[in-house]
């Protein structure tokens, strides 16, 4: 979004987290326009739009799909989707995934791009940000251990397993079998 608004570009995002969306407006105030996600504000923006970025990641389960055929028949002829929650099923129905040998197809008229693990073409720049997005949670689990997911709320919220039993909903209802 930082990039696209740069360049002079009309950006729209649209997310669940109200909380998300007053951190964005911090970072990015009138130069973008935020917007609640549903269903109505989806098949209001997507027709318009010249790039379309999926971005959904619901934890532990398929992402759901947000954008339907019928929507992507709308949009402009050369518009491009691009959807980042490929990994996990993507968002976009018209979506599947590709290659980075091949990694795009017209579908509908509309260019997509579906490469899973993007961050696998620039691995020492994912390498990095990864490390230095989990360093300060391993900081935390070497000088806390345990309790460490005590003291902070997310490394609580991302224990899966504890004296080996499936503990984290998502991951119950994954593996349903699991669960004692």
């Amino acid at each position: 979004a930082r990039i696209a608004v740069g360049m002079g570009a009309q950006v729209q995002i649209l997310d669940v987290s109200v909380e998300r969306l007053a951190y964005l407006e911090t970072i990015f105030g009138s130069r973008v326009e935020l917007l609640y996600s549903s269903s109505a504000s989806i098949e209001e923006v997507v027709p318009e739009a010249d790039l379309l970025i999926g971005a959904v990641l619901v934890l532990g389960r398929r992402a759901p799909i947000l954008v339907s055929r019928s929507l992507v028949q709308k949009m402009h002829p050369g518009s491009v989707i691009i959807d980042v929650a490929v990994d996990q099923g993507g968002c976009i129905e018209t979506l599947q995934p590709t290659s980075h040998t091949n990694p795009t197809y017209v579908d509908e008229g509309v260019v997509h791009f579906g490469v899973p693990n993007m961050p696998g073409a620039v691995p020492w720049t994912a390498t990095q940000a990864l490390n230095n997005s989990t360093l300060p949670y391993v900081l935390k689990l070497a000088n806390h251990g345990i309790d460490a997911l005590k003291i902070d709320a997310a490394l609580g919220r991302g224990l899966n397993v504890q004296n080996h039993q499936i503990v984290h909903p998502a991951v119950q209802q994954v593996f349903p079998d699991l669960v004692r």
